[in-house]
């Protein structure tokens, strides 16, 4: 269990402080994680990675000579905002481009993503190469929709050994994709893993059993079985590797056994004794055997096999001198960097804060009274923050709790901040849903993100907006939600509640309904849908592979938009009853 803490909610950014200081010489802290002390020279592509907290030496140990130039830092297993991965990438960028690789999650991919459009906007050429090595999480009919785990470091490793080979950006990418395509894990576990202050682990393995094709952030296994002995695990590993030998290699093999955290180094030597002899019966020549700690699941008792079978280009590559925090190979030799660290520095600030054009008086009142609304919405979230965060870690990472008091709560503060500069409506909503996405990150970061900006959209900064505006802001929320995040009604996400609540909320407008009326109506529909939501199989996210778990709880992520949508449909109803 983890046992030290002061705030749970502050733990992460706690933890990369000390991190941080505890490693000047390789790494500076930046808005929403670290860069290199010392950057890479001029005209180099800058790799840059990144996750949710919770795994190190993944990510932010990971940044040094000859790896990563930045890592993009999120709260404990939740992925880094936009904001933040946008503002390392500036911090890390050389003027060669930025190629990001991360381990292929929704959260990750849907705020990469979004960091890399902001990006190219801007001018900066960018690449980004998602891990996918984890065998457990789908076919192999179906890579695409596989995890990262381990796997992360072959491929973050053999993309900055191009990096600093003096390839350009797509040779770089090309050779991200090798790597991957070249990479394969599977692993198992013997307990879960515990965040800060969670009074249980997010699942739980019967003495004596196994869970088996576990994923990293504390999603239960595929299947479950006696643990073996020690050479039984070894069997067990590689036979289900070797099954999935890529096409074309030529038995070249790196092959890296990853404590997941509190596995201990002796009995994971004891297993490698047998990998060895196995993958030496197979005919394959062992490179660079690794046997250690380098992507963790907090406090989780497993252990992970990863197979990276190389060609002469890879072979080559992976010869780099590394020199990091946490991981070092070879002999690092010191480098030229062409750019000063007061430029760097000058990146560091990403974004700065616009000033606020007051509203008019008309707007500033509504302003008035989206802050209530968003005090109504975080206090809904307060109220209920540990059955969220129960639901989530039924098949999930059990994240969705916390990662939702930290958005609402940096939402209120802008949003209090905003009505009290003169802002009108929409440039308070706006702002407050700005804070909400960088604070919360992950999925639900990212799409309370969307849905806030789109209904800020529709309200403006002068007058008085009518029921009919707001039921096209969540219109567009809707949409906007279902284009960003891909998912659709029956995937089992916050759009089983969010359709059925936009659709209802336009239809009584429409119909002549009061917004009160309208709100509370659609929030009934709302908290029917999210409770049905219990019925389905999710067909998107991380509980994707282990959906049975989740069969019998609602969905987190559209419960807590019921929750939400009840909330404010209450203050409306107030401010109907007593108008000021």
């Amino acid at each position: 269990m983890t046992r030290l803490w002061n705030d749970p909610a502050d733990f992460a950014d706690e933890m990369i402080d000390g991190f941080v200081a505890a490693n000047a010489r390789y790494v500076r802290r930046v808005p929403g994680g670290v860069v290199r002390t010392s950057p890479a020279p001029e005209g180099r592509v800058a790799v840059v990675v990144g996750g949710g907290s919770g795994h190190y030496p993944a990510f932010g140990g990971l940044v040094g000579a000859g790896l990563a130039d930045g890592a993009a830092m999120g709260n404990l297993f939740a992925s880094p905002s936009t904001q933040q991965i946008h503002a390392v990438a500036r911090a890390a960028h050389g003027g060669g481009g930025v190629l990001f690789s991360y381990g292929n999650y929704a959260g990750d991919v849907l705020n990469f993503d979004a960091a890399q459009e902001r990006l190219r906007a801007e001018g900066i050429a960018c690449e980004t190469v998602a891990v996918t090595d984890d065998i457990a999480s789908a076919s192999a009919d179906e890579t695409h929709r596989r995890r990262g785990i381990a796997g992360d470091l072959t491929v973050f490793r053999s993309a900055a050994g191009a990096a600093s080979a003096g390839y350009d950006l797509a040779g770089v990418a090309r050779v991200a994709r090798l790597a991957n395509d070249r990479t394969r894990s599977f692993g198992v576990a013997f307990s879960g893993c515990t965040l800060p202050g969670a009074p249980a682990p997010l699942f739980s393995v019967a003495e004596g059993r196994m869970a088996i094709g576990l994923g990293i952030h504390g999603e239960p296994g595929i299947d479950e079985a006696a643990v073996p002995t020690a050479d039984g695990l070894a069997e067990l590993l590689v036979s289900r590797l070797l099954a999935e030998r890529p096409d074309g290699a030529d038995g070249r093999v790196v092959p890296l056994l990853n404590g997941l955290g509190s596995l201990k180094h002796e009995e994971m030597f004891v297993v490698y004794r047998r990998i060895a002899q196995l993958l030496a019966e197979a005919g394959l020549e062992i490179i660079d055997p690794h046997v250690g700690e380098y992507c963790t699941s907090f406090d989780m008792a497993g252990t992970s096999l990863t197979l990276f079978w190389l060609d002469d280009e890879l072979a080559e590559l992976w010869e780099t001198p590394v020199d990091t925090p946490a991981y070092r190979r070879g002999s690092v030799a010191p480098e030229a960097s062409g750019r000063s660290t007061a430029t760097a520095a000058d990146a560091d600030t990403g974004d700065t804060a616009t000033a606020i054009v007051p509203g008019d008086s008309e707007s500033q009142s509504v302003a008035r009274l989206i802050v209530e609304v968003v005090d109504a919405a975080a206090g809904a979230v307060d109220t209920h923050v540990d059955d969220l965060g129960r639901m989530d870690a039924i098949a999930g990472d059990g994240d969705h709790g916390i990662g939702m008091q930290r958005g609402s709560h940096a939402a209120r503060a802008a949003a209090h901040e905003s009505a009290a500069a003169g802002a009108g409506a929409a440039t308070t909503l706006a702002r407050a849903a700005d804070a909400w996405s960088d604070r919360a990150g992950g999925t639900s970061g990212a799409l309370w993100g969307v849905i806030l900006t789109s209904v800020a959209g529709a309200l403006g900064d002068t007058g008085r907006p009518d029921a009919a505006a707001a039921a096209n802001g969540v219109a567009a929320a809707t949409r906007g939600v279902m284009s960003y995040g891909k998912a659709e009604l029956g995937d089992k996400t916050m759009v089983d509640a969010l359709v059925p609540f936009s659709a209802e909320l336009t239809a009584a407008v429409a119909g002549g309904a009061t917004l009160a009326e309208a709100w509370r109506s659609a929030a009934s529909a709302a908290s029917a849908a999210a409770a049905a939501t219990a019925a389905l199989l999710p067909r998107m996210g991380r509980a994707r592979t282990h959906g049975q778990h989740s069969v019998g709880t609602p969905d987190p992520g559209a419960h807590s938009l019921a929750l939400i949508v009840t909330a404010v449909g209450d203050v409306l109803t107030h401010h109907e009853r007593t108008p000021s």
